[in-house]
């Protein structure tokens, strides 16, 4: 089966979901976690890259295998679990999008070129999904423009790189109002958390 990689920051990663309170950030961003492991396990083998205690014990009870996060951003966080895994293909998946459906990690593994990687671009033109033909493939270039910077990594080891247009993945969540605007396509841990918070809101 494919491996899947999912780098997991943990609260870190979701300051912009203030100001919404802590605990509340915690359990939303472990919920789109959930969301994105159910999807994954349908199609491959994942492998969740975290230093959260709470997150990797929510991933082995979810039947995912975890690797310790070494710390140094997320490319160093993807090269730790690629270097626990065979140089065969390998899907890499952000931890914040819980609109992905097992279709959609399909699709984005049919768009490889032979031999070849294709990606999805964030609106943002940061990179939120990698589908490589070998973990090999793989160089640590998020950030700003990272959709640009792999292609252009791929033209430098000679092979072709495919754009996606998969919507549940293009759409990732970085703030409040994304989860209200995705909220009838949210993975349903990620749906009920999101509920859960409205409810409390409104009171």
């Amino acid at each position: 089966m494919t491996a899947i990689v999912i780098p997991f920051r943990g609260l870190g990663g979701k300051q912009r979901l203030e100001p919404a309170p802590e605990e509340v950030r915690a359990e939303l961003g472990l919920a789109m976690l959930e969301d994105v492991l159910e999807a994954c396990l349908a199609v491959g083998e994942p492998l969740v890259v975290t230093a959260d205690e709470v997150a990797a014990a929510r991933a082995l009870e979810c039947g995912a295998r975890t690797v310790r996060d070494p710390g140094n951003g997320q490319g160093a966080a993807v090269g730790a679990a690629l270097g626990q895994l065979e140089p065969d293909e390998v899907l890499i998946v952000n931890a914040d999008l819980p609109c992905a459906t097992p279709r959609d990690l399909l699709t984005l593994l049919g768009a490889r070129p032979p031999g070849g990687m294709a990606l999805v671009r964030a609106a943002d033109a940061t990179t939120n999904a990698l589908a490589l033909s070998s973990a090999r493939q793989f160089a640590p270039l998020y950030g700003p423009a990272s959709e640009r910077s792999f292609r252009q990594h791929a033209g430098r080891l000679g092979v072709q790189a495919a754009v996606a247009e998969i919507p549940n993945l293009a759409d990732d969540v970085d703030t409040l109002s994304d989860l209200e605007r995705l909220h009838e396509r949210l993975g349903p841990h990620t749906k009920s958390a999101w509920e859960a918070l409205s409810l409390a809101v409104a009171r």
